[in-house]
């Protein structure tokens, strides 16, 4: 990679970072844009996508766990579902083009629940409703988007979160609170069966671990509370719909 790349890449993985981290996700959808918009090589997406998740997300557990969000009895079985089907996930190497449209598809269902999130009612959803999942509904659930996170790079929760909150399951907090620690596992998971598969990781991801461990304590510590939200998310989806636009059409 050229050392403009790198620079760049660095510098958008902070701010991603420190975005998603404010409301409990790790960013792999953010990571991925910017290396799509940039054409990075799919055999260096995945695995940066992944490493990344993983500091991303234990700092956000680590602070939702601090401010009391502990949902850790309706975790078990969506996580018991998912890590293996993660690993098998990220053991599978698809075909570029095949790769190229997954992430692109997954990259334009983020920009539009990242456009919701953002512009939806916040008053219509009760922010303090403790998670309830069924057993029969939390183990195909978990494992079917275990297997999503681990083929296309991400921890889950941007799949995990609309089926919470479009379904009632879970408050905005509590789902938040959910999608970290679920991310965290479903990304450790993957990165095993990737790295398992190809032997790879890339050279520069010391230089972006420290970009996003800064951008991480600084999202979970703001909270979006002192940023404009509304504007940066919204930026934000637009990057990722040019991005997933550019890999299903290339």
């Amino acid at each position: 990679m050229e050392l403009l790349d790198i620079v760049l890449l660095t510098a958008a993985f902070a701010l991603v970072a420190s975005l998603y981290s404010s409301v409990g996700h790790a960013g792999a959808s953010g990571y991925l844009a910017c290396m799509a918009l940039l054409s990075v090589p799919p055999t260096v997406m995945r695995p940066t996508a992944l490493v990344l998740n993983v500091l991303a997300a234990t700092i956000t557990t680590i602070s939702f766990h601090r401010a009391g969000f502990r949902p850790w009895r309706p975790l078990l079985p969506l996580i018991a579902a998912s890590i293996p089907a993660a690993f098998v996930g990220g053991a599978i190497k698809p075909e570029p083009h095949i790769y190229q449209a997954l992430v692109g598809a997954m990259l334009l269902l983020s920009s539009a629940w990242l456009i919701y999130g953002t512009w939806r009612n916040q008053a219509a959803i009760a922010n303090d409703k403790a998670p309830s999942l069924s057993l029969l509904l939390a183990v195909p659930l978990g494992g079917a988007i275990g297997f999503l996170s681990g083929i296309t790079g991400t921890g889950g929760g941007i799949f995990l979160s609309p089926v919470l909150l479009l379904a009632g399951l879970a408050g905005p907090r509590w789902t938040s609170a959910m999608a970290a620690p679920f991310i965290l596992v479903n990304s450790i998971a993957g990165l095993a069966g990737n790295i398992y598969a190809t032997q790879f990781l890339p050279a520069a991801l010391p230089i972006w671990i420290v970009a996003v461990a800064a951008g991480a304590l600084l999202g979970s510590w703001l909270g979006a509370r002192r940023l404009s939200a509304k504007a940066i998310r919204t930026a934000l989806a637009v990057v990722m719909l040019m991005a997933g636009s550019k890999l299903l059409l290339s």
